[in-house]
């Protein structure tokens, strides 16, 4: 492509000296550079590609797309000052590989909690319902049922254009994707033309990048400020931030709720370990989800379809035959009468959600027993609150390692053990080691007790001074069960 054709695509003015010049392709990270490429200088928050424009041009950059205008005097290559290149990465990016997400309907879920499996129910209902779809998720990417790894909640635009454009060529009508705080603030959805937005709820989370909860909400009530006027924005109007994200937005204003009048009002009728009958919208259906927050995923879901023009009965039909994501209180029995349940709650409002949603099926003589821990590295002010909200809801507590990353488990452990008064202590067992955690839980349940292991869900390893070593909660769970 030449570079005329593609600043002219992404929305930037061109100059005569652009003219015939051809792009080989485009990059942010100054090591993949060649021949022929666009290096594009971003501001990070550790790492300024600033920098790197010297060893980008040393590597083969014909075009240098930054912010300012370096002192380096090179006549073969050409550079092309913007306001702000992070926003340029993602114009250049949709630009360059067709801008794929205008061909299809791109649905962005955004919120504290709930992100995955809306995201991933919504793919996993169009494809029931005979669409060929793509899921950009925590869990998985999916190019309708082509599976691709992910290692990002909200990937850099690079990548998601890329995966689109595989979307569109496999046919893919819908995408469905998880959109973080981080990728709003850094720029990483720039370019993309969504045709409509959720918001689940905030409660507090990635402090440690956000610094406050009124920075982490604004992060993302830009995503719905930007939404257009052809577009829908879905909130969940239970959440006392819900209506905020609404303010400011020109799209189409939807809401759904547990507690008020909404566009999509549900009722919870009944809950068993196994599922969850609802009235939506005066509707009766049985769900295979569990638990407040799971009925606030399945209106989300609902509202989502709707909005997209689906029959409101076909998708309630196709919503009763589907199930929970993997990792996401995904149930596990034991042949001695006890349940476990594995699930990726790591915040406190999450670990409150998933334990109501056990309580609220426990049997009179069940008692639950949770396993939990913290990542390293991470916001530590919400350590002893994750502990303070397992312990008020469990008979027993274990504080385990999650993902240490680069601190000491034992200083993680300590920092949640610090939020528990001393009549909580005497039911909470301090076990560093993840495995040996699930395996005294285990010991110590009884038929009718419900085991929960929280915190990595569908992860399938444990990150410890940045090596990443297999460990998956759900294999342990299973692995003890059959010995």
């Amino acid at each position: 492509m030449e570079l005329s054709e593609l600043l002219e695509t992404a929305g930037y003015k061109t100059a005569e000296r652009y003219n015939a010049l051809e792009i080989a392709d485009i990059q942010s990270d100054s090591r993949q550079v060649k021949t022929g490429s666009i290096f594009v200088a971003i501001k990070g928050t550790s790492v300024n590609g600033h920098d790197y424009i010297e060893k980008a041009i040393d590597r083969g950059a014909k075009v240098i797309v930054c912010e300012h205008q370096p002192q380096i005097e090179n006549k073969e290559v050409k550079f092309v000052i913007v306001p702000d290149s992070a926003v340029a990465l993602g114009r250049l990016a949709s630009a360059w590989y067709g801008e794929p997400s205008r061909q299809m309907m791109l649905v962005g879920v955004t919120g504290t909690n709930g992100k995955t499996t809306i995201a991933t129910v919504l793919y996993n209902l169009f494809r029931k319902l005979g669409y060929k779809a793509g899921l950009l998720s925590t869990v998985c990417n999916y190019i309708d049922d082509r599976h691709v790894p992910t290692e990002h909640t909200t990937p850099d635009p690079l990548i998601i254009n890329k995966l689109m454009a595989e979307m569109v060529e496999a046919g893919c009508e819908y995408v469905f994707m998880e959109v973080s705080s981080h990728a709003i603030d850094q720029q990483r959805i720039s370019g993309l033309d969504f045709n409509g937005g959720i918001f689940t709820n905030l409660t507090r989370d990635h402090l440690d990048y956000h610094q406050t909860v009124e920075n982490y909400l604004k992060a993302k009530k830009k995503f719905f400020d930007s939404l257009p006027a052809n577009a829908f924005a879905l909130t969940n109007v239970d959440d006392k931030t819900g209506m905020v994200m609404l303010q400011n937005t020109a799209a189409r204003k939807l809401t759904y709720s547990l507690r008020t009048l909404a566009n999509f009002k549900g009722k919870i009728i009944e809950s068993h370990i196994e599922g969850t009958e609802m009235e939506i919208n005066g509707q009766n259906v049985y769900l295979h989800f569990v638990g407040r927050f799971n009925a606030y995923n399945i209106l989300a879901v609902l509202g989502v379809a709707v909005a997209l023009e689906e029959d409101f009965y076909d998708v309630l039909v196709a919503l009763s035959s589907l199930y929970p994501v993997a990792g996401r209180f995904e149930t596990i029995r034991s042949l001695k009468g006890f349940t476990a349940i594995v699930d990726y709650a790591h915040t406190p409002d999450a670990l409150k959600n998933v334990l109501e949603g056990i309580n609220e099926v426990l049997g009179d003589e069940g008692r639950v027993i949770t396993v939990v821990g913290a990542g390293g590295n991470r916001d530590k002010g919400k350590r002893p609150l994750m502990a303070k909200e397992a312990v008020k809801q469990s008979d027993q507590l274990i504080l385990t390692s999650d993902n240490p990353r680069f601190e000491d488990p034992a200083d993680i452990i300590n920092d949640m053990y610090a939020g528990l008064t001393v009549s909580d202590r005497e039911r909470t067992l301090c076990i560093t080691d993840r495995k040996q955690a699930i395996k005294t839980a285990i010991a110590l349940a009884k038929k009718g007790d419900v085991i929960l292991v929280a915190g990595k869900g569908h992860e399938d390893y444990q990150d410890i001074k940045g090596v990443k070593y297999h460990f998956d909660d759900r294999e342990i769970v299973r692995e003890i069960f059959n010995a």
